[in-house]
């Protein structure tokens, strides 16, 4: 078991926040699958928060079922980011996370997420204003850098143990890496190693295999796993199955069709028409990731305008798929 401040988690296994991906309908439908931990909202803009932004607002809404829940917030101001997380301890989450780890370009042009890397004397004062403001347990996640020339990592975890932060995770590569290449895990090592508090190991991750061997070689004590969770969403399960001593089950033929329908339905539940079917376009591309034919599903859904049409479609492709 992992702790993280005042919160247990029965697997250390992270869902990674992911924009427009780690919504309430894949959180649920993660905790439902089993095996994750701990799951997190996709990031959350301290300066949309705070200024009322209804959308933003929105995106915050979740169920009691996916407790234990972290949600991430982005910025550059500390007093705004106190603020934000005087929002996330009021609508009843488990722990605030502050991003200091996105590389996109308009995240970094905010002087947010991993830009913030570049000037440690502000990630201090952010850290400070948020952990003055919030009990709850906060977490920090942070890249390796800028870039190799400025991989101060080291110190940032430093900073936040010195500020209180109660838990680091570290994706091992830097923002200018974005997610090519290779992470280097050998860094999340290194930060285990100089500090205290509990750190989550990120990057790389595709298999239960490489979830063990992440622990093997840094000796974290959590895994976060972010865009391996999309492909395969019973990657969580089959790693805590591992560490159980069993043997991972891949997902048959027709749960990959039930998840996808299921997932839908979750979707059809909340948002209009449109958006349902643009969101599960989205995910089933992931979804039938290395299947049989998936291409020719993927181009004919795009194009699908109504409900009926896409479920029909994907019995249909399924159905050659069992008879095979």
């Amino acid at each position: 078991m992992m702790r993280i401040g005042n919160v247990a988690l029965e697997q250390p296994l992270i869902l990674a926040p992911m924009a427009g991906i780690t919504d309430h309908y894949f959180r649920l439908l993660l905790k439902r699958i089993g095996g994750v931990g701990l799951v997190t909202m996709e990031f959350i803009s301290s300066e949309a928060l705070t200024r009322g932004n209804e959308r933003t607002r929105h995106m915050m809404q979740f169920s009691e079922e996916e407790r234990p829940l972290a949600i991430q917030i982005y910025g550059s101001h500390p007093e705004r980011m106190a603020e934000a997380a005087d929002f996330v301890q009021a609508i009843g989450a488990d722990i605030v996370d502050i991003n200091m780890g996105c590389p996109a370009n308009k995240i970094l042009k905010g002087c947010a997420g991993a830009a913030l890397m570049g000037d440690p004397d502000l990630a201090r004062d952010i850290i400070r204003a948020v952990r003055r403001r919030t009990p709850l347990p906060l977490t920090v996640k942070l890249r390796i850098g800028l870039d190799e020339r400025r991989a101060n990592y080291l110190e940032l975890g430093k900073i936040c143990e010195a500020e209180g932060v109660d838990a680091v995770a570290l994706h091992a590569r830097t923002a200018r890496q974005m997610f090519t290449g290779n992470a280097n895990w050998e860094h999340i090592r290194r930060l285990k190693e100089s500090i205290a508090i509990p750190v989550s190991g990120n990057g790389d991750v595709e298999t239960p295999d490489d979830a063990l061997a992440l622990w093997r070689a840094t000796g974290c004590d959590g895994v976060m796993i972010g865009r391996a969770a999309v492909k395969n969403p019973w990657i969580f399960r089959q790693i805590a199955a591992v560490r159980a001593g069993a043997v991972p089950r891949e997902p048959a033929t027709e749960e990959r069709r039930d998840l996808i329908l299921y997932h839908f339905s979750l979707l059809r539940e909340r948002e209009d028409e449109r958006v349902a079917l643009h969101k599960i376009r989205t995910f089933t591309g992931w979804y039938t990731h290395g299947l049989p034919n998936g291409r020719v599903l993927r181009q004919k859904i795009n194009s699908l305008t109504s409900v009926a049409q896409f479920i029909d479609e994907i019995e249909g492709f399924f159905q050659v798929l069992l008879a095979a």
